[in-house]
């Protein structure tokens, strides 16, 4: 299941810069950017658990042949979100908020593996430009900057980590949630700019250990806002 977060997923790749020029958009993007708008629909109560995804009309939508929504069904079986059910189609799966929970507690074992190797390779200039980040989010005022901010946040702990692995398995959890999910709850800004100062005191202090502690609480605390604001949005309303 978030992200958003990273935000829940997407503190681990690299965000594009305006000076990369245009894209085509490839099978693997319009898999991806399917798949993404079916969580989108899902975590935000427009796809209810049990209903049937109409591929057709969902390839319609998005201006794409039905290529990429099956191969986004599928990999969204793979992560639990979708049913396939032979001969029937594909529906919404039915989650817990134990199954939310999980994946978040997953994700911030992860993570802090990574902020546990973090806080032994951050140069002091590395730790600067994190305060730095902070500040700014903090003084932040639009969610979308507040978002981008987070994200860059914790991409620089998980590079920081320097374990291809490690960024290899963020990278599976991050991408499994919509994109503002959880930062979609009021409080999470403070709770987050909160966390982040707690977390950058430990990095500086080179404290692996708490630095680890942490940012596991940090993700599980996400996972806990995530389910408050699916309950508030009817998620598991029948």
């Amino acid at each position: 299941m978030q992200s958003s977060a990273q935000g829940w997923g997407k503190a681990v790749a690299m965000p594009e810069t305006a000076s990369a020029g245009p894209r085509r958009a490839g099978p693997a993007n319009l898999n991806a950017m399917a798949a993404q708008e079916i969580r989108r629909r899902v975590f935000s109560g427009q796809l209810r658990a049990g209903a049937k995804i109409d591929q057709e009309a969902l390839a319609d939508e998005l201006g794409i042949s039905k290529l990429p929504v099956r191969e986004a069904l599928i990999t969204l079986d793979h992560e639990g979100v979708v049913e396939h059910i032979a001969r029937r189609g594909a529906f919404v799966a039915r989650m817990t908020r134990d199954d939310i929970r999980d994946h978040f507690r997953v994700f911030g074992v992860v993570s802090g593996l990574a902020a546990e190797r973090a806080a032994k390779n951050l140069s002091p200039e590395s730790l600067q430009a994190m305060h730095d980040l902070a500040d700014r989010m903090e003084s932040a005022v639009d969610r979308a900057e507040q978002e981008r901010l987070n994200f860059e946040f914790h991409r620089r702990i998980n590079y920081a980590a320097d374990s291809r692995r490690l960024l290899s398995l963020l990278g599976i959890l991050g991408k499994t949630v919509s994109h503002g999910f959880y930062e979609a709850h009021e409080d999470w800004p403070d709770k987050a700019r909160a966390d982040h100062r707690l977390i950058l005191a430990a990095l500086s202090a080179r404290s692996a250990a708490r630095a680890r502690t942490l940012v596991e609480k940090h993700l599980a605390d996400a996972g806990e806002r995530a389910v408050a604001l699916l309950e508030q949005q009817g998620f598991w309303d029948h």
